[in-house]
C-alpha cells in the first residue's frame, strides 16, 4: 500500500516563521554587542559600523573593565548579596500581609487593605524619602539600604499575592485548624506550597529588580565598597567617557593624555 502523503499545514509553518523572526530580533542585538565587545576602539568609532563578527579582534575593553578586579568582585558579591536577600525577605513579607487580607473571616481586612492600597497611589517624594532612610534611620552607607526599605515588598505585589490566595479554597484552612494548625503552620505549610506558580513570577521580578538597581547606590551610598554592580559599571563608563574627551581636547596635551587610547565606546558593550 502506498503511504498517504501528508498535507503541509502552512499555518503551522507561518507560526514557526514568525516565531523564528521574533527569535532573531531578540539574538542579533546580543550578538552585536557581544561582536562590538571585541572590537577595536576605531573600527567601532568609524564608519563601518556594527557587524556580526568582530572586524578587528581586541580584548581591551575588558582589561579596562576588569582594570581593578577587586572593586567588580566585591560589587558583585554585593549585588548578589542584597538581590537574594532582599528578594526572599520581599517575597515572605508580602505574602505574609497578602494571607490574612484574603481571609473572609479576618476582620480588619477593609481597612488594612485600603491603607496598603493607599500607597499605591502617593509617594511622600525624594527628599523626605531621603530624609527618613538616611537621617532619621540611619541607612546611608549602609548595606541594610538596599534591604529595609523594600522589605515590604509593594503594594502591588502583595494585592497579587492576596488575589492569588483568595482562590485557595477555605475548607483547607479549616481542616487545618481541626488538626491543631496555627496561622504560620498553614501559611509556610499549606498556602506557599499552593503558591509557588505566583511566589515564582513575583519573585522573579523582584530579583531582576534588585539586579538592575543604581539608583539606590547613586543617591545614599559614599562607600566605594558598598557599591552594587550596575551603579560601579555606570561609574565605570562615565569615566571612561570623559577621559576619552579629555583625551580629543588640544588642550589635554598639557596632561599628557593625548595619546591614550581609551575604549570608551567597546567599553559600554564590553559592561554589556
Amino acid at each position: 500500500m502506498r503511504k498517504k502523503n501528508k498535507k503541509i499545514d502552512w499555518f503551522m509553518v507561518f507560526l514557526y516563521v514568525i516565531f523564528g523572526c521574533m527569535c532573531i530580533c531578540f539574538v542579533v542585538p546580543v550578538m552585536l554587542v557581544i561582536s562590538a565587545s571585541f572590537t577595536s576602539e576605531a573600527v567601532l568609532t568609524s564608519s563601518e559600523g556594527f557587524s556580526i563578527f568582530p572586524r578587528e579582534f581586541t580584548v581591551d575593553a575588558y582589561k579596562s573593565a576588569m582594570g581593578n578586579d577587586s572593586k567588580v568582585i566585591r560589587a558583585y558579591m554585593v549585588t548578589i548579596s542584597q538581590s537574594v536577600l532582599g528578594t526572599l525577605l520581599s517575597s515572605v513579607v508580602a505574602g505574609l500581609v497578602a494571607y490574612p487580607l484574603s481571609r473572609s473571616n479576618f476582620r480588619f481586612k477593609t481597612p488594612i487593605t485600603m491603607f496598603v492600597f493607599f500607597t499605591m497611589l502617593f509617594s511622600a517624594g525624594m527628599i523626605p524619602t531621603y530624609i527618613t532612610y538616611a537621617k532619621s534611620y540611619g541607612l546611608a552607607d549602609s548595606f541594610w539600604v538596599y534591604i529595609l526599605p523594600g522589605m515590604t515588598g509593594g503594594a502591588w505585589n502583595t494585592m497579587i499575592y492576596r488575589t492569588f490566595f483568595k482562590g485557595l479554597p477555605e475548607s483547607l484552612y479549616e481542616s487545618a485548624h481541626l488538626d491543631g494548625a496555627n496561622e504560620l503552620v498553614v501559611f509556610f505549610k499549606i498556602v506557599v506550597p499552593l503558591s509557588t506558580p505566583v511566589f515564582a513570577s513575583i519573585g522573579f521580578m523582584m530579583l531582576v529588580s534588585h539586579w538592575n538597581n543604581y539608583s539606590t547606590s547613586m543617591i545614599y551610598i559614599r562607600d566605594p565598597d558598598l557599591y552594587t554592580l550596575q551603579y560601579l559599571l555606570q561609574r565605570m563608563m562615565s569615566e571612561a567617557e570623559y577621559l576619552k574627551e579629555l583625551a580629543d581636547n588640544p588642550v589635554s596635551s598639557t596632561l599628557n593624555v593625548g595619546d591614550a587610547q581609551l575604549p570608551a565606546e567597546s567599553l559600554k558593550y564590553a559592561m554589556c
